[in-house]
């Protein structure tokens, strides 16, 4: 049996990390007798923060290489991107529901608005 190379030995342990992550993630959902209540939400969020940390050091690689720095600056830019864009994307949605909301929720529009009926 051939012996594993030490310069997988990083791939492997990320490898098994995010398979517990993912397999724990799955099975709080799957056994939420109530849905969605908020310390399920609190651990799916744990969970899927130690697997952005999983990701980043065992796949990416940020912080091991000779100009940390750059990498770092890179990631930072990315993870601002992804906010603007999820954060810019609930907004627009969340302003075209309460725009295109049919004729029963005028009324609430209405008086959110300030209008008077005429």
């Amino acid at each position: 049996m051939k012996a594993i190379k030490p310069n997988y030995i990083p791939y492997i342990l990320g490898y098994i990390f995010s398979l517990v992550l993912t397999i724990n993630a799955f099975v709080a959902v799957t056994q939420a007798q109530n849905g969605l209540t908020t310390s399920l939400f609190i651990l799916l969020v744990g969970l899927a923060i130690g697997q952005l940390i999983v990701q980043v050091l065992f796949f990416l690689h940020l912080g091991r290489e000779s100009k940390p720095r750059w990498n770092g600056l890179a990631f930072i830019t990315m993870i601002m991107v992804v906010l603007f864009i999820v954060v810019g994307s609930i907004w627009i949605m969340n302003n075209l529901n309460y725009n295109m909301m049919g004729d029963h929720a005028s009324d609430m529009i209405i008086k959110d608005e300030g209008l008077k009926r005429e």
